[in-house]
């Protein structure tokens, strides 16, 4: 974890200028539709802010954390909100989100510490809560281009919320990438449901 978190320590300007402006708002969109105005929202793994500024600025509060200390940086100036350098590890919130937001975040963890901060997040929402999260699609492990990722596909997603256990699949879908140089790319997207 830690490389993963050097890349993104020393790439955040470009990373930030790579993604702050790329218009995500169908997939926002479909989450904020689960939650009620106003709800209060985990950004975790926020990166350079572009979901936490587009949620602050549709009305919801919002709460976010990065593991790189230069995009935490970035992302308050973009925000304007408080922006908490935090590993996902160190989540210990008890019953306090209506939502989690963790877009292409929590893939960079392996498959046992992903299980507990999963299991985490669940404690961190309140019931009922929803989860948005995705991953590169396919069944890739390792290190790519300085930073550890884990693909998921549908069937091995389901065998790691098994082993996570608290969640209800709500729904699940593929997505190319916005990034129009990554259009190639493919992503599994997922919304859960505590329970």
């Amino acid at each position: 974890m830690s490389k993963t978190i050097d890349y993104y320590n020393e790439n955040a300007k470009s990373f930030a200028k790579e993604t702050q402006n790329l218009d995500f708002s169908a997939t926002q969109n479909k989450f904020l539709s689960y939650l009620n105005e106003g709800s209060l929202i985990l950004d975790f793994g926020c990166g350079a802010g572009r979901d936490t500024k587009y949620f602050l600025d549709h009305g919801y509060q919002v709460e976010a954390i990065d593991g790189s200390q230069e995009l935490c940086t970035i992302a308050r100036k973009y925000t304007g909100i408080p922006v908490k350098h935090m590993y996902f590890e160190e989540l210990d919130e008890v019953n306090k989100y209506d939502g989690i937001w963790a877009c292409s975040s929590i893939l960079h963890l392996s498959q046992n510490a992903l299980v507990d901060v999963l299991k985490k997040m669940r404690r961190a929402l309140k019931d009922d809560g929803i989860v948005y999260t995705s991953f590169k699609y396919g069944d890739f492990v390792g290190e790519r281009h300085g930073r550890y990722f884990i693909n998921f596909t549908e069937e091995s997603f389901a065998q790691l919320l098994t082993k996570a256990g608290g969640f209800t699949l709500v729904e699940e879908w593929i997505t190319g990438d916005v990034r129009h140089d990554r259009a190639s790319e493919q992503w599994l997207n997922v919304i859960l449901q505590s329970c």
